[in-house]
């Protein structure tokens, strides 16, 4: 269904079974997947490739032009995949030509409320952020991760695999994979009860939580730590994941 009063580019693709609300605005270089949603007042624009089975709540903003003084109108872009839901009043900006002119969101995501998803970022699968939650430029978040409300991440983090985020955190520095990070910004073990519901099993779990103990309870440097998880006898490949995690961090990690 599109509703009377959409503003629709003739030059705009629209899959099949594609629900447009009223007063929606679809720009000349957007492509839509097919039995996705949007709710009234949705604005998208610029280069903006959508999957299909995704919902777009009322007010959100997809695809505007980055908020960056260097940004001079390059026709960059942004791919969003399969069944995201993008709550009321999220922002959603494309990326730009010093970075990989692309911010792209993978699919299952839930953003809620507010969030705000800057220029360049990356998402992968299976995420949530909270209402409030804000990304700046160049921010990378795995798969299966959880940011609490109000949380912000500084220009050029990474958030490793189901790692969990504290409401009111401010992330200053990477986050490894499976860690738990306050709302005072400090690391608080990992996140074991989501590790349990997507089906890891006690010993890995186990083997992650003595991998964490060597990062952060033995007080080693974050190289002496690597190697050592890398020595672990198990030889997990969740353990080898968090080693190369932290031995290629370029902000160095959460402490």
């Amino acid at each position: 269904m599109i509703h009377s009063t959409a503003i629709i580019h003739p030059s705009a693709k629209l899959g099949n079974n594609v629900s447009v609300g009223a007063f929606c605005l679809i720009g000349a270089d957007v492509s839509i997947g097919d039995n996705t949603v949007l709710e009234s007042h949705v604005v998208v624009k610029g280069k903006t490739t959508i999957g299909k089975s995704n919902h777009f709540y009322q007010f959100a903003s997809v695809g505007e032009d980055c908020q960056d003084k260097k940004y001079a109108g390059e026709p960059t872009e942004l791919i969003i995949g399969d069944h995201n839901i993008i709550r009321e009043s999220v922002t959603i900006h494309r990326g730009t030509v010093q970075d990989q002119s692309v911010t792209r969101i993978g699919s299952n995501n839930l953003l809620m409320c507010y969030v705000h998803v800057a220029h360049d970022c990356v998402i992968g699968d299976n995420s949530i952020l909270a209402t409030g939650a804000t990304l700046a430029g160049h921010v990378h978040i795995g798969d299966w991760v959880i940011m609490g409300g109000v949380t912000a991440a500084h220009q050029f983090c990474h958030i490793g695999d189901h790692s969990f985020i504290g409401g009111g955190a401010i992330i200053l520095a990477d986050v490894p994979p499976f860690v738990m990070l306050g709302n005072d910004n400090k690391p608080r073990g990992i996140n074991a009860e989501g590790l349990k519901r997507r089906g890891f099993d006690s010993d890995t779990i186990l083997q992650i939580k003595r991998a964490y103990k060597i990062l952060y309870r033995q007080g080693h440097r974050a190289e002496e730590a690597v190697t050592r998880m890398l020595a672990m006898p198990e030889n997990l490949q969740e353990i080898k994941g968090l080693a190369d995690f932290v031995a290629n961090s370029s902000r160095g990690i959460v402490r």
